[in-house]
């Protein structure tokens, strides 16, 4: 998304209204929904002004292009400063990373540098590292910049720093030679550096065929995980990412019997949990440490598992895949790290015998160091144990010291972190701004069943990566069933609907499996994982009322084992009953509805409830 473009002498105009600010932060409002804060509009009067004068050469014509914020598309990701033009044989973009710092120190991790912010010093990625990545990301997503061989330059502005020992350290070597930095004394440097590339005007506005041009096939996690297993870099770790992923490194690292560390990260769908978590197995093996990746769900080990063939023995690699209780009789400190993916799903006992003493404290006593990614509102199911509170105070009684940090930056959902708050706000779960339904994310109503299921396998046919689910409201008849018999789990006549629910025999690999276009998962075999479009059914087990979204557990399955239990608790303590309930569906429906990267497409069978939802996207 295009926030602001003009030409040169456009911004240079708009420089000179003393306005540009309020011109930038009033199209973020129009076209991205978003206020700005008193910081970034200070920020954009402050850097742009830079900017301006850095631009004041005859030799930079006045027709190069110039945007500012663009939004890279399928990310949340928005770069400072883009200039586009010629220098004769290539159409060049220059990607300018804009910082207002003054003051930074070295870190000892890769990438990262300590600064100076509002709310404090914190560590964050080196300007060239980011300016790097965006280029990097937007050369992996976008086919028009290597069908038209558009040449990306990034480079950082700094226009408030003295030179130090600090920032253009050899440390950061390797970064800067990718994306050179330029601090407060070497404008003429930038300048030159724009010269380069900037012979001639933009004349076939570069940037607009690039936001609007062709979009590589994303390539998922599960299908970069052989790559990343043999060492090849398959995923640019951005922003936030490259700070957790830096720091468990350095955690695991540094853990031992008398320093043992718990890294607890918080973030919801798309944010990047599981890429950093299986960076982090992959690299941590790299350095000769033992780690193991833990899921309490076999669905994403097991598809992992199943990309992995050929790659290392079956044995050898499920030593690395393992669910979350392997660990009850395991020794004190015998692993030196263990990754804890969806740690929301871990259970206080383990398996249908309860055994076991708890499965955090487990996972904690039996490693130095351990990370838990975890997003509470993917509670869904009422034996789903794990919370930030609870793995901290088993943290602090092993004598662990806690760290905590987020990933917000987003991937899925085309990007769109308006989408999730939109879905939030739509489902009850908690009050967003987000009201209106304005977002670069394929969200589509259909009023027939059979209308859906062969919109999803049409969008399947592209890349093998759309998958039809359900809320849990139809029994699994089918389950035990040979493939070839006529028996059917989720019907609506009246619309020639009728489907299976996955087959048993796929296991957790109904992801992968391309015969399983024709079968309906439900939440616990897409949880963690993700498709380009996902089809959703909604049950009777959440409908709106007089615009109140209500849920239903009477309507689940009778088989439904992640409600079992919660009719006994409604006597006992009916106000937890219901509330809890109301996490568990709203949160299942959440779950699945930003499971697509691209699209999401859903079936009502509740009436009103379809209205409901159209009027939020009207």
């Amino acid at each position: 998304m295009i926030i602001y473009q003009s030409t040169k002498e456009g911004f240079s105009n708009d420089i000179l209204t003393n306005n540009i600010d309020q011109i930038v932060s009033g199209q973020i409002q129009t076209l991205a929904g978003k206020k700005t804060s008193a910081s970034e509009l200070a920020a954009f009067k402050n850097s742009l002004f830079y900017m301006d004068k850095v631009l004041h050469d005859k030799n930079i014509p006045d027709d190069c292009g110039i945007s500012i914020e663009y939004h890279i598309p399928q990310t949340s990701m928005r770069v400072d400063f883009i200039i586009t033009g010629s220098d004769g044989d290539n159409d060049n973009v220059i990607i300018i990373e804009l910082k207002q710092w003054q003051k930074a120190t070295l870190t000892v991790k890769d990438g990262l540098v300590s600064t100076q912010f509002l709310h404090g010093r914190s560590e964050t990625s080196h300007p060239s590292y980011q300016a790097w990545s965006y280029a990097s990301i937007i050369k992996a997503f976008n086919a028009t910049v290597e069908e038209d061989s558009i040449q990306l330059h990034p480079c950082a502005y700094l226009h408030n720093y003295e030179p130090d020992d600090v920032i253009t350290n050899d440390f950061y070597g390797y970064y800067i030679e990718k994306a050179p930095v330029f601090l407060k004394p070497n404008a003429i440097e930038l300048r030159d550096f724009i010269k380069k590339f900037m012979k001639y005007g933009d004349k076939s506005n570069i940037l607009f065929r690039i936001d609007n041009g062709k979009i590589k096939p994303s390539k998922g996690l599960a299908d970069s995980i052989k790559g990343m297993i043999k060492g090849n870099r398959e995923f640019f770790l951005i922003e936030d990412q490259k700070i957790v992923y830096e720091n468990a490194l350095w955690l695991a690292k540094h853990s031992h019997p008398e320093n043992k560390n718990v890294l607890i990260v918080q973030g919801g769908p798309g944010t990047g949990k599981s890429v950093v978590a299986i960076n982090l197995l992959v690299e941590l093996i790299k350095r000769g440490l033992m780690a193991q990746y833990v899921t309490k769900t076999s669905a994403p080990r097991t598809v992992y598992l199943d990309k992995l063939k050929g790659v290392k023995k079956m044995t050898e690699l499920r030593n690395l895949f393992v669910g979350s209780g392997t660990f009850i009789k395991a020794p004190e400190n015998i692993i030196s790290a263990l990754i804890v993916d969806e740690a929301h799903r871990l259970t206080e006992k383990t398996g249908f015998l309860r055994m076991g003493d708890n499965q955090v404290k487990e996972i904690i006593s039996a490693s130095l160091f351990s990370v838990f990614f975890i997003d509470e509102d993917q509670r869904v199911h009422i034996e789903d144990y794990a919370t930030s509170d609870i793995i901290e105070q088993y943290a602090i009684a092993a004598n662990a010291t806690v760290h905590k940090m987020e990933l917000a930056s987003q991937f899925r959902c085309n990007g769109s972190d308006g989408y999730l708050a939109w879905l939030d706000n739509i489902l009850q779960i908690r009050e967003t701004a987000n009201q209106k339904f304005d977002f670069d994310y394929d969200f589509q109503i259909f009023d027939d069943p059979e209308k859906l299921k062969n919109a999803i396998v049409e969008k399947n046919r592209i890349a093998n990566k759309a998958r039809l689910v359900a809320g849990i409201c139809w029994e699994w008849k089918s389950k035990n069933a040979k493939a070839d018999q006529e028996i059917y789990d989720i019907e609506f006549p009246d619309y020639n609907f009728k489907m299976k629910w996955n087959f048993f025999s796929y296991q957790s690999a109904w992801l992968t499996d391309p015969n399983s276009i024709n079968e309906v998962g439900c939440v616990h075999t897409i949880q963690g994982l993700e498709a380009d479009y996902i089809g959703v059914i909604v049950g009777d087990d959440l409908i709106v009322s007089n615009g109140e979204v209500l849920v239903n557990p009477s309507k689940r399955a009778k088989d439904d084992k992640s409600i079992f239990g919660y009719k006994k608790m409604l006597r006992d303590n009916p106000d937890k009953a219901r509330s809890l309930m109301e996490t568990i569906i709203k949160n299942t429906y959440r779950t699945l509805m930003t499971r697509g990267m691209k699209g999401c497409y859903a079936y009502f069978t509740d009436k009103e409830t379809e209205n409901y939802f159209r009027d939020k996207i009207a």
